[in-house]
């Protein structure tokens, strides 16, 4: 399949590579076409991966993963271009956080929108599915690596969308335990989420975590 990831950052280049190492054709997008963070990526992975600007993975990709810092986002996929982006799914691994201050991280939107539900309103002939956006990049690709099954979230409106993403994250990264929250709303609870990830993270000097839902 080809698969266009928007991002070259940490999560965007550990989930170019999975998806590489499945067998995908994969296209790296940014803003400049010969990113070097993406040329090196290309180089490292060799034949299925390539690179290009937003438009170009946009097009090429028959899924999309949105990789992109939070706050970059919106432009990255105006870049990308509406076109390109009907009628596809969009996974939405994003956060809208605010780095400026390194030890309290702030959200630039919560309680009553998300990011999620901004890329949903400006691109409404797109499917956005927003997951993985509660994890770090390489327990995203392989929640293996934790010792125990822990719970990953779809938020989206379309069902067949959501079903899709489900069985990219059980049959691709072998996610066994996937929640379904509901419509795109949801993706303000998993936004919100990630101060405490952020505070976890300082309190556990570690990445690999994941949080596990318990019943009775």
């Amino acid at each position: 399949m080809n698969i266009a990831v928007l991002g070259s950052g940490q999560v965007g280049q550990t989930i170019g590579s999975k998806l590489v190492q499945l067998g995908h054709d994969v296209m790296m997008g940014s803003r400049e076409e010969a990113n070097p963070k993406a040329v090196v990526w290309a180089k490292e992975e060799k034949h299925n991966a390539v690179f290009g600007t937003f438009a170009n993975a946009a097009a090429f990709g028959e899924i999309i993963f949105v990789c992109t810092l939070g706050s970059v986002t919106l432009d990255a996929l105006y870049l990308a271009g509406a076109a390109n982006l009907k009628g596809k799914i969009l996974i939405d691994t994003t956060n809208p956080l605010d780095y400026s201050d390194e030890k309290h991280w702030k959200l630039t939107v919560c309680n009553t929108d998300s990011l999620g539900e901004q890329i949903q309103r400006a691109f409404p002939e797109a499917m956005v599915v927003k997951t993985l956006n509660t994890l770090y990049c390489t327990v995203m690709v392989d929640p293996e690596k934790l010792v125990e099954t822990t719970d990953v979230f779809v938020s989206g409106n379309s069902a067949t969308a959501k079903a899709s993403v489900i069985k990219i994250l059980h049959d691709w990264f072998h996610w066994k335990r996937i929640i379904d929250l509901g419509d795109i709303t949801t993706s303000r609870a998993v936004e919100m989420y990630a101060l405490l990830w952020r505070s976890l993270r300082l309190a556990k000097s570690s990445h690999s975590f994941n949080i596990k839902v318990v019943s009775h």
